[in-house]
């Protein structure tokens, strides 16, 4: 049997197995952001240990940042402890940050992409459980803890039990008005929010070698919501392509060598799974959460299900689903009133989202009633799109633009979802309280259906506007 890219990085990066059983595993690239890092940098210095590798730990601040008013110091003392902690410790252990003064911040799973630090064959931790979105471009991403934060810090190694490896193909082709976001949403419905604990994902088939980098770094985000800690797409010419010129990827013959390597850590055509799943990416459309987990969606023109015809384990979450949410089994997810519109998160804030979403805005305006607003993944994604007017396109059609952070996605700032508000989202959790509001509801969906529900006041099928 041939070797999967999982054998292959994990093989790399093994330093030895430790006695527990686990393997100690060096750590490529370490991604540090303001809120899980000051504990983890405090238990260093208690030790007087310094930071082993500082070249290959990177800093930005998304989580508590303002994406409104971004003066400082900032309005929020915590957010403001927050941030002056981080850039103390930085400075301290010679750790590169990207502030808001290197006009590279952003969220941390979109500048690490962007700016080039994201490489196939790597192994890639931060403090973060979306870290599996940088498994898109063929590396082993996973979020870790404080204390791993710690240990990282002072060994660049952490000790890892080998997940087990899955397949998951989808075939065909999409249709017109679903994009990434619905796909990996109907996978983690097909398998649920538990199916991949103790798996890693590897996504393939026609319709992920088809898709774009951006894509691919969306589908490979919320692995983590189906269960499983990494995710990853082999990496082929799409991943090189992007990588090519990009501020810290390899330059001249020294990229064409990395090229060679990085190719070579795909998985082989006889590689050997634990499990492999199948689905029609042509049969998928676009897809509305309902319920508290990711698990729980639908397809925009199906409805509600009966708590009964689901499996006997998802059956009472379904019940505090409908609770919560104010929804009826049987009803159309089509048609579902909303309070507030965000486009932005780790999900779904790079350029190509913005376009979509824009696309769909263009020459319309937001409901009235609707609080709507977007909010770039980094400060490069904001220049982008106002270099193409996509800032006005939004503003003109009664969005709210803003500056780049993590936003309500998290409400870990000023973006709250207020009292029972009703959220279309393109973030990746819909949990309880999520947003800010233990009484909020939230809908994930794709940017493209954010926007047409902010223009209608409703859930939408996108289709109906799309030209």
């Amino acid at each position: 049997m041939g070797k999967s890219l999982l054998d292959k990085v994990w093989d790399a990066h093994k330093v030895r197995t430790l006695p527990s059983g686990k393997d100690q595993v060096f750590i490529g690239l370490h991604l540090i952001h303001e809120v899980t890092s000051p504990q983890a940098f405090a238990m260093i210095r208690e030790k007087g240990w310094k930071v082993m590798y500082p070249q290959n730990t990177f800093a930005t601040v998304d989580h508590i940042v303002p994406t409104q008013n971004q003066a400082r110091p900032f309005a929020d003392p915590l957010a403001e402890e927050m941030m002056q902690a981080l850039e103390k410790n930085t400075k301290e252990f010679g750790i590169k940050m990207f502030d808001f003064a290197t006009k590279k911040q952003g969220i941390v799973h979109v500048i690490g992409p962007e700016m080039g630090l994201t490489k196939p064959g790597m192994t890639i931790a931060c403090g973060d459980s979306h870290t599996s979105t940088h498994g898109a471009f063929g590396s082993l991403a996973f979020g870790i803890g404080t204390t791993q934060i710690r240990d990282l810090l002072a060994t660049q190694t952490l000790a890892l039990s080998k997940p087990k490896l899955r397949r998951i193909s989808i075939t065909e082709k999409l249709g017109k008005g679903v994009f990434a976001k619905d796909v990996i949403l109907a996978i983690i419905r097909k398998l649920g929010v538990n199916g991949g604990i103790g798996h890693c994902y590897e996504y393939g088939g026609a319709v992920l070698d088809g898709m774009t980098m951006e894509e691919r770094l969306t589908i490979c985000n919320m692995s983590i919501e189906g269960g499983a800690r990494i995710g990853y797409v082999n990496p082929d010419k799409t991943t090189f392509e992007y990588l090519k010129g990009r501020e810290l990827s390899p330059k001249g013959k020294e990229f064409d060598n990395a090229t060679t390597w990085w190719s070579s850590m795909a998985s082989d055509a006889n590689a050997r799974y634990n499990d492999k799943v199948e689905m029609d990416g042509s049969k998928i459309e676009p897809m509305v959460t309902w319920g508290i987990n990711p698990g729980q969606s639908v397809g925009v023109g199906e409805n509600l299900p009966n708590p009964e015809s689901l499996p006997v384990n998802d059956r009472e979450t379904a019940s505090e689903a409908y609770e919560h949410m104010s929804l009826k089994p049987g009803q159309p997810i089509r048609g579902t009133e909303i309070n507030v519109a965000f486009i932005g998160s780790c999900t779904n804030s790079r350029i190509s989202d913005l376009r979509e979403a824009a696309k769909v805005a263009q020459g319309r305006q937001v409901a009235k009633g609707v609080r709507a607003f977007v909010v770039p993944g980094s400060q490069q994604v904001d220049l982008a799109a106002r270099k193409e007017g996509l800032d006005k396109i939004f503003t003109e059609a009664g969005f709210d633009w803003r500056n780049a952070g993590c936003s309500m996605c998290l409400a870990m700032n000023p973006d709250k979802l207020k009292g029972r508000e009703i959220s279309a989202s393109s973030s990746n959790r819909n949990f309880k309280g999520r947003q800010g509001s233990a009484t909020g509801r939230t809908l994930l969906m794709s940017p493209a259906m954010v926007a047409a529900a902010a223009i209608n006041g409703k859930v939408t099928d996108v289709r109906e506007l799309m030209k």
